[in-house]
């Protein structure tokens, strides 16, 4: 487990600088957007101890904690007032050997834009609606007496507008550790790392009327688009459960999905968290947040992003102040003889210096 958090760290330390004038010059962005309303309401920093599906895009370590079957859908209204929303579905499934396999889909609907042309910048031609499109296939296990926990991401990148479009791939790789308590918690993740991108298409041509020797003749013009890099990010964490309340009944234990079954599960838990972030195109963020749990049930969460000129809306790289927050309902029932299924909703907030801030908000079945 050493050696993996090792390799991770040395990779992002040769991959990330960290270096904010480059800020801008990626492309795919949308990759380190999080439209997942339960670890949103963190603001990502549940590195160590993010559990389910939704691992997937912040640390696909924390996969395997699903040992039965999951299933996940959020909605997200991205700045509220740009018309922006992102839908979201994911499905994992454990098995025995102590695996689980997870796929996720998001989707972005930017809206309509109308279509112009050179020959007719005015428009008047029709609208059209552009894709952005990643969908994730990911593997994790549990080692060493459910203790340590690897997982991997490859993923499909997708853009595309009328007659020009841009394909990628990228991977992710993370870590957790968990003591034999189940209170603290350790996670490493490495994100987004893959080969550059480019667009192309017949939008990126024309026809051109040229004269030569032979008299007047039609050349068709392709013009290449420049290659992008993706934004690869090293995420860094570290969480600790405190409980209190006394232990919660057994079959609470049983259908939750964050629960490895040797853990002790309280009535109440208090779970600060710690989270960095080292980026290859914006500056790095430090952040702290807290969650309050009472038992299974019901869970609210707050916690702070912090970068360079986050609190100062003329120089910030970002249009979000830092904070960010969010809450849980999640109700356990009976699906058998002494096997218990969830289903929950959660819902998170992150206000935003531009247009109304970013609402999300989800349901969760584990089954």
């Amino acid at each position: 487990m050493r050696a993996a958090f090792i390799v991770l760290a040395l990779l992002g330390g040769i991959l990330l600088a960290g270096n904010p004038e480059r800020a801008g010059s990626a492309g795919a962005t949308q990759l380190l957007i999080n439209p997942y309303a339960r670890s949103s309401g963190m603001g990502g920093l549940n590195i160590a101890n993010t559990y389910g599906i939704e691992s997937v895009i912040i640390n696909p370590a924390g996969i395997a904690l699903t040992r039965r079957t999951e299933f996940v859908f959020s909605h997200t209204r991205w700045l509220v007032g740009s018309d922006i929303s992102i839908n979201v579905a994911g499905f994992a499934q454990g098995f025995r050997n102590g695996g689980t396999l997870g796929i996720a889909v998001m989707a972005f609907d930017l809206g309509q834009f109308e279509r112009t042309t050179i020959d007719n910048p005015e428009g008047g031609i029709g609208y059209f609606s552009p894709t952005f499109l990643n969908i994730s296939l990911s593997y994790a296990k549990v080692f060493a007496d459910d203790r340590i926990f690897v997982g991997a991401t490859a993923k499909l990148i997708h853009e595309s507008i009328p007659d020009a479009a841009a394909n990628g791939v990228a991977f992710d790789a993370g870590v957790q550790y968990r003591d034999k308590k189940g209170n603290l918690k350790l996670g490493v993740a490495l994100r987004n790392v893959g080969p550059q991108m480019r667009y192309r298409g017949e939008g990126l041509s024309a026809r051109a009327n040229l004269s030569g020797a032979g008299g007047a003749f039609t050349s068709l013009v392709h013009t290449p688009a420049a290659s992008f890099e993706i934004p690869s990010a090293l995420l860094v964490g570290a969480a600790y459960r405190i409980g209190f309340g006394g232990e919660t009944e057994i079959r609470s234990r049983e259908a939750s999905v964050g629960g490895t079954g040797g853990e002790k599960d309280y009535v109440f838990s208090l779970v600060p968290m710690i989270g960095f972030y080292a980026h290859s195109f914006q500056n790095n963020q430090l952040g702290a947040g807290l969650e309050l749990r009472y038992k299974s049930y019901f869970m609210i969460r707050g916690a702070y992003l912090w970068e360079p000129d986050v609190t100062s809306q003329e120089t910030t790289q970002n249009a979000f102040m830092g904070w960010s927050m969010g809450a849980t309902i999640e109700l356990p029932f009976r699906t058998g003889e002494n096997r218990y299924s969830t289903f929950g909703i959660d819902y998170s907030f992150r206000p935003t210096y531009f247009f109304s801030g970013t609402h999300s908000i989800g349901a969760r079945l584990y089954i």
